[in-house]
C-alpha cells in the first residue's frame, strides 16, 4: 500500500469489489460474497476491481468537495462540468467510483455544527473509490464463520426522544425553524462476518440504493430507497421522501389524507427546489411529481421529483455542496434546522442521512443514506428518525422511527 500526499490517499493493490472486505472486521475463509456498489451500472456488476482510494476526515482540513473532485480528476474522472457529454471515460480503463460523504461532512460544506461525537469513528467523512474492469478473484473454500448478533442498545430512551421533539416543537413555537429532522442510533454486538448481513440489505423491496462500501476496518450497507442527486445529460434530480405509514390499503388512505405529511412533504420539496436553483439555469426548476405514495419494505413513503437543467460549467464540488446535507433529514430553513440538530441528537448520524452512489464523466447518482447501517471492528450500528412539525406527536414520532429500522435490524439478524 502507497500513502499519496496529505489527504490520506492510497493507491491499493487490484483488489477485486467482490471480495475487499475490511480485513478488520473479519477474514473470509469462504468463495466470495458478491458485494454491489450502491448505484453501478448492470454491466459493472460483478466485474469492478478497485484502482485506487482515498479516504477524508473532517480532522484531516480541507474542503471535501473540492477534494473529491481533484482526486477523481486525477484518476481519469473529470467531473468539473457536469454538463458535457461523455467522452473518453474508458481511455484510462476506469468505469467510475464509488463516492460516500458523510452527514457531519455535508454540514461542514454547510457552515453548521458537526453534530456530537460520532459512534463509529472508524467510518471516514469522506471515501473515493475508482475502479476498473477486471477478473473476479475466488478465494480459498472453507465454511463461512458463524454470525451472531447481539441485542440493540439505543443512544436515546423513547423519552429523551419524545422531548426532543417537544424541543422541536418549542423551537417552531418561537419562529426558529419550520421543520427539523431527529434521527437516533443505535448499536449491537456481533461476532464473525458482517458483509454478508450488510450486503443482504440490498435485496430489500425498494432498495434504489442497495449495496455495500467497504474500508479498512469499516463497512457500510445501505437499502435506501431515496435519490439525493442524480445529473444526467445536464439534468440535475432530486427525489425527497417524506411522509410514512405502513403499508396497508388503510395506511396508504392516511398517508394520502394527512394535512399534516403533506405540508412537511411540501416544505422539503420547496427547501429541494432552493437548492438546485443555486446550480441551476435560471427558470429551469420544476416539480415533475408530487406526493407520489411508494412503497418500501412493509411502509408506503411519499416522494417528489424536483428537476432542473445544470447551470453552465457546473462540477462535482458545487453540486455536492448545493445538495449535502439532503434538505428531506435536515429540515427548514437548512442552516437552522443543522443547528438545532446538532444540540439535541445524542451521537453523531455517522453513514446515515448522507450520499452514497456512482459517478462517472457526465454522470453522478447518490442516494441518501436512510435505511443504512455500517460496521466497525465491533459493532453494528444503525439510524433511523422523522421529520418534526408543529403537528408532530411525540409518541407517534419515536415510533416512526422504529418502524423504519425493523426490516434492517431483522434483515441484518438473518431473519
Amino acid at each position: 500500500m502507497r500513502k499519496v500526499g496529505p489527504y490520506g490517499v492510497e493507491t491499493l493493490p487490484q483488489v477485486c469489489a467482490a471480495d475487499s472486505g475490511p480485513a478488520a472486521l473479519a477474514a473470509h475463509s469462504g468463495p466470495a460474497a458478491s458485494i454491489d456498489v450502491p448505484a453501478a451500472p448492470a454491466a459493472c456488476r460483478g466485474a469492478l476491481t478497485e484502482r485506487a482510494r482515498l479516504h477524508w476526515s473532517r480532522g484531516d482540513g480541507g474542503d471535501p468537495a473540492a477534494l473529491a473532485e481533484e482526486f477523481l480528476a486525477a484518476h481519469g474522472l473529470p467531473l468539473h462540468d457536469l454538463t458535457r457529454p461523455a467522452t473518453g471515460q474508458h481511455d484510462s480503463g476506469v468505469c467510475g467510483a464509488a463516492l460516500y460523504l458523510s452527514a457531519a461532512a455535508g454540514a461542514l460544506l454547510a457552515g453548521a455544527p458537526t453534530g456530537a461525537p460520532e459512534p463509529a469513528p472508524a467510518l471516514p467523512d469522506l471515501a473515493v473509490v475508482v475502479y476498473q474492469h477486471g477478473p473476479t478473484r475466488v478465494t480459498r473454500p472453507g465454511p463461512p464463520p458463524p454470525w451472531w448478533l447481539g441485542e440493540w442498545i439505543e443512544s436515546w430512551t423513547p423519552g429523551q426522544h419524545a422531548a426532543a421533539v417537544d424541543a422541536v416543537r418549542a423551537a417552531i413555537g418561537r419562529g426558529d425553524v419550520y421543520q427539523s429532522n431527529l434521527v437516533g442510533h443505535a448499536a449491537a454486538p456481533y461476532t464473525g462476518d458482517p458483509l454478508p448481513a450488510l450486503s443482504r440489505l440490498g435485496a430489500l423491496p425498494g432498495a434504489r440504493y442497495g449495496g455495500v462500501l467497504t474500508g479498512d476496518g469499516w463497512a457500510i450497507g445501505c437499502a435506501s430507497p431515496e435519490t439525493l442527486v442524480e445529473v444526467t445529460d445536464g439534468q440535475v434530480i432530486t427525489r425527497p421522501i417524506k411522509g410514512t405509514r405502513p403499508a396497508t390499503a388503510a395506511g396508504r388512505a392516511e398517508l394520502l389524507a394527512s394535512a399534516k405529511e403533506r405540508a412537511e412533504h411540501i416544505m422539503i420539496v420547496d427547501l429541494e427546489r432552493n437548492d438546485l436553483a443555486r446550480i441551476a439555469r435560471t427558470g429551469t426548476v420544476t416539480v415533475d411529481e408530487l406526493f407520489a405514495v411508494r412503497r418500501w419494505c412493509d411502509l408506503w413513503q411519499a416522494e417528489s421529483t424536483v428537476r432542473a437543467a445544470a447551470d453552465d460549467g457546473l462540477g462535482l464540488a458545487d453540486l455536492l455542496r448545493a445538495t449535502c446535507p439532503g434538505g428531506s433529514v435536515t429540515g427548514a430553513p437548512k442552516l437552522a434546522a443543522l443547528t438545532q440538530i446538532s444540540a439535541l441528537e445524542p451521537v453523531g448520524r455517522g453513514a446515515s442521512m448522507g450520499a452514497l452512489g456512482w459517478v462517472a464523466p457526465g454522470h453522478v447518482d447518490l442516494g441518501l443514506t436512510i435505511r443504512t447501517a455500517a460496521a466497525d471492528g465491533q459493532r453494528l450500528h444503525t439510524w433511523a428518525g422523522g421529520g418534526i412539525t408543529w403537528d408532530s406527536d411525540a409518541h407517534a414520532e419515536v415510533a416512526e422511527a422504529a418502524a423504519k429500522t425493523t426490516p434492517i435490524r431483522a434483515t441484518l439478524a438473518g431473519r
